[in-house]
């Protein structure tokens, strides 16, 4: 448990930091002053100033944030004498910079969140990964069964199905799990002979269709799959992992939007939707398949970090970007104390979601 718990906080942390340094490093590039970069949410440990920016520690080990000089408010200066609105800093300060400087630094934390699940999902690649194929692996057998006793074997590949009948005889090559589990029920009781891969060569192997079987064996009392673990070098690594991030990516769009048009229209949410509960329960279960299971959970709540800081909604990135776009469309700025009213609105909205979600994680933990 205490091990879960672990690695869950220090997940979100990376993936918390990574979209903050992308903030932190495109606002140092435009010129605009940091006023800190901390590592973990207030209150504050210790802090070091480092030129111009303090760099810090804080009391709750969860992600970090970067605070920008003239991020929240076009006045927050003014009461200041080393700040006022006509001294240096005010060519600095991040609501003085055109819309597009600003709609880089605001997109740039889900970009670095894109980029480290592409860079996890192209590592996966070339540790091994599992993809479909038109081969038929026996990946089991049943101590007992028909298979073991016919001299099947574990990694064993069907190639096809062969049977003897007053019907006539029939021939049929097998490329897919499905067609070999409805072959053999439609013929129990009656010899089959399979065609075995093994080792290169190709075996011919005969065996009966048990008629009574246990229901978690089957007839012929083994597991099959056509998934094979395929390994990529590093120069096609990359380029699946940017197309397997993006066909996630557009999965998890779908998803998301699924979810948003139920809570709009008042329907139930699917107990799928996981919240930090649920999350923490996942990273409990990949922990068990090893660290590339907990490389590739990483992988794809980053994803889903950028896609939901993206979004059009207040206090998000993408809720501040869209004041950000409607001030290039229409020359205006739109008064600071209003945007900010609209983003502690959304914060309240986000939180209640937060603590409804929450609630289906528990329903659906301890429900069972």
């Amino acid at each position: 448990m205490l091990i879960t718990v672990l690695v869950f906080l220090a997940i979100l942390s990376v993936l918390v930091l990574i979209h903050e340094i992308g903030h932190f490093v495109a606002a140092k590039k435009m010129g605009i002053k940091v006023e800190e970069f901390g590592f973990g949410l207030p209150p504050r440990i210790f802090g070091i100033k480092r030129g111009e920016t303090i760099y810090s520690i804080n009391w709750l080990p969860i992600g970090g944030f970067v605070k920008l000089y003239g991020e929240d408010r076009e006045d927050e200066g003014a009461n200041s004498k080393s700040q006022a609105p006509n001294s240096k800093l005010k060519n600095r300060a991040f609501y003085s910079r055109p819309p597009w400087q600003r709609a880089i630094i605001l997109v740039a934390g889900v970009t670095m969140n894109f980029v480290l699940a592409v860079v996890l999902l192209s590592y996966l690649f070339t540790q091994g990964v599992m993809v479909p194929t038109d081969r038929v692996h026996i990946e089991k057998i049943v101590a007992g069964s028909p298979a073991e006793k016919a001299g099947i074997k574990e990694k064993d590949v069907v190639k096809e199905f062969r049977i003897h009948s007053p019907a006539g005889e029939l021939e049929l090559r097998i490329t897919k799990g499905e067609e070999l589990i409805k072959l053999t029920k439609e013929h129990l009781g009656e010899e089959i002979t399979l065609t075995i891969e093994r080792d290169g060569k190709e075996l011919p192997v005969t065996l009966t269709a048990r008629k009574d079987y246990p229901k978690d064996q089957g007839p012929l009392g083994i597991v099959i799959s056509n998934f094979e673990e395929k390994k990529y070098p590093l120069s096609e690594a990359p380029i699946m992992g940017l197309k397997e991030s993006l066909k996630l990516s557009w999965e998890l769009v779908k998803g998301i939007g699924i979810t948003l048009w139920k809570l709009i229209s008042f329907q139930s949410v699917s107990k799928d939707v996981a919240g930090p509960l649920g999350i923490a329960q996942m990273t409990g279960q990949a922990i068990k398949f090893g660290n590339l299971a907990v490389l590739e959970l990483m992988g794809l709540l980053s994803l889903n970090l950028a896609i939901v800081n993206i979004l059009p909604f207040p206090a998000l990135d993408g809720g501040r970007l869209l004041f950000v776009v409607i001030e290039a469309l229409t020359g205006k700025k739109i008064k600071a104390h209003w945007e900010r009213y609209v983003h502690q609105i959304g914060m309240i909205i986000l939180l209640a979601l937060i603590v409804l979600v929450t609630l289906n994680d528990l329903v659906r933990i301890f429900g069972k």
